[in-house]
């Protein structure tokens, strides 16, 4: 069977036909909990919030260095890919917004005026993401009033740019060519455009039966979840390369890992590899879920390691490698009382469902979806300690900028 598969060469990037209808299943299904309810991801997103802020620095660099070789145009275009539906993205915002305004005040100019493209696949929930909006500010120039003010809970707050949502896969194209001066995307690359198609063929040597993620799993099931993140990686990083303006940046961040095994997937490995993959077990036994059904499911999310990284990017050629380094960040878990075993298990249980809920509910139905988070839920809370002491997770936090010489015709 046929994979998407890209060369970390350099080579232009293609999808088989065969990968094409897969891709745009989960692109119509993959999404963060929506809403505002307890598994929701905007109730759930506070470990990316604090792990946002302690990688704050590494985007400030980012847009300082940006500003240094950028020209002082009166519109700045920045894009947010995988902004998901919580008030994180609008924090990463916040900043750019702050920094660029600064920037053009030190060389005595009017701040410009700010477009900003919020970019999720089309089954995020947007009009959560959007209620959270402060309204927009008067077109003053210069005027910052307010700006740091949004994302945090004021109800006086506005906004000193303006908004649209841009639905799509960021392994593909979404903008014109050359027309975004900065892109970020945070705790989102780890999530791959589709499982590896081998993983799911009884017959391939790659099948991972009787697992439901590459934590812990056989040579061949990490090797191609391996080269399924090259083969997005490198796809991603062409249609920015197209898309981004000359002399613009770009700021990563996605989950990593420091093993130098791709089957140790570390904190993701305890999030999914762990008691989520036991509370599937618990349904196959308990009959409430055929083992075929488990088998048929996995997570689409890798954690690449650093070199793994940085061979793609220089594989592709397209950006110059400004800053790259393997940050650990705190627990997915944030408990108020981190000794109450009942509320560490329901925290797992509401960080599993926040970000991979909806997939469970698309594959088993969300009454026997929810049957799985409680057993996870159970099982956690009687590993409290250990999740406590040892959850905790490591990104790979990245800077751009594009070369300026890219060739034409590469996506």
């Amino acid at each position: 069977m046929t994979m998407a598969m890209a060369s970390v060469k350099g080579e232009n990037v293609t999808v088989s036909a065969a990968a094409a209808p897969r891709m745009k299943k989960l692109a119509s299904m993959l999404c963060m909990k929506g809403g505002n309810g307890d598994g929701s991801y905007l109730n759930n997103s506070q470990a990316q919030a604090l792990h946002a802020r302690r990688m704050l620095h590494f985007l400030e660099e980012t847009l300082d260095a940006m500003m240094e070789r950028s020209s002082s145009d009166k519109l700045f275009t920045a894009a947010d890919l995988g902004c998901s539906c919580g008030s994180n993205s609008l924090f990463i915002v916040d900043v750019i917004v702050r920094c660029v305004s600064e920037a053009y005040e030190s060389r005595g100019r009017d701040a410009p005026e700010f477009q900003v493209f919020f970019s999720d696949l089309p089954s995020n929930d947007f009009n959560t993401l959007f209620q959270l909006l402060p309204p927009l500010l008067a077109p003053v120039a210069g005027s910052l009033e307010g700006c740091l003010a949004a994302g945090e809970g004021a109800a006086t707050a506005t906004r000193p740019y303006h908004a649209a949502g841009v639905p799509g896969t960021f392994y593909g194209r979404l903008f014109p060519g050359e027309s975004i001066d900065v892109f970020t995307s945070t705790f989102s690359l780890h999530w791959l455009s589709q499982v590896p198609e081998e993983v799911g063929d009884s017959a391939s040597p790659a099948y991972n039966g009787g697992r439901v993620f590459v934590h812990r799993a056989t040579e061949a099931v990490a090797a191609a979840y391996k080269r399924q993140f090259q083969a997005d990686l490198a796809r991603f990083l062409r249609s920015r390369a197209r898309e981004m303006k000359r002399g613009g940046a770009m700021f990563l961040a996605c989950l990593g890992r420091s093993s130098g095994d791709p089957a140790d997937q570390g904190g993701a490995g305890l999030l999914f590899g762990t008691h989520f993959q036991d509370a599937w077990d618990d349904l196959v036994q308990e009959g409430v879920v055929e083992g075929e059904k488990r088998d048929s499911f996995n997570i689409p999310v890798y954690a690449p390691s650093l070199q793994e990284f940085r061979d793609v990017v220089r594989a592709d050629g397209a950006f110059a490698i400004d800053r790259l380094e393997l940050v650990r960040g705190g627990s997915p878990l944030v408990v108020d009382r981190p000794d109450d075993a009942a509320e560490v298990g329901r925290a797992m249980a509401n960080s599993c469902k926040a970000v991979a809920g909806v997939l469970v509910d698309a594959h088993i139905g969300e009454r026997r979806g929810a049957q799985l988070f409680e057993r996870l839920e159970r099982r956690a809370a009687r590993h409290a300690r250990e999740l406590v002491e040892k959850m905790h997770f490591f990104h790979v936090v990245c800077s751009l900028s594009r070369h300026n010489s890219i060739a034409n015709g590469c996506v």
